[in-house]
């Protein structure tokens, strides 16, 4: 029978240490993860119209998100929103979303090169 100072006393405490520990990391590295997903599938409903990650089609009239300043892209889409850049359907789509949104958004096609 182990004593009360036995080494394998002190292993459990350790153990369930290193578990709680390994799975909080894994819930903050799940986190932006799930961030990114998230970006992406915002910026998927812009594909109709400005093609897949923002590469329009050549010959259409319209504009290629892709690799665009992110500051442009923001500052156009809170225009549409508010209502002081005229559109067909920019304006009532972009009414779907909040600043953080279009930031996220923004900052995804910016960096698609």
């Amino acid at each position: 029978m182990p004593t009360p100072t036995h080494p394998a006393r002190h292993l459990l405490p350790a153990a369930l240490t290193a578990s709680v520990l390994a799975a909080a990391c894994s819930a903050v590295q799940a986190q932006p993860a799930a961030a990114a997903l998230h970006t992406r599938a915002l910026a998927a409903t812009c594909a109709n119209c400005h093609g897949t990650e923002g590469r329009a089609v050549p010959g259409t009239p319209m504009v290629a998100l892709a690799g665009l300043p992110a500051a442009h892209i923001a500052s156009q889409m809170r225009a549409f929103r508010d209502g002081t850049r005229p559109a067909t359907v920019m304006h009532q789509l972009a009414k779907g979303y909040s600043n953080e949104q279009i930031d996220s958004i923004a900052a995804y096609f910016a960096a698609v090169k």
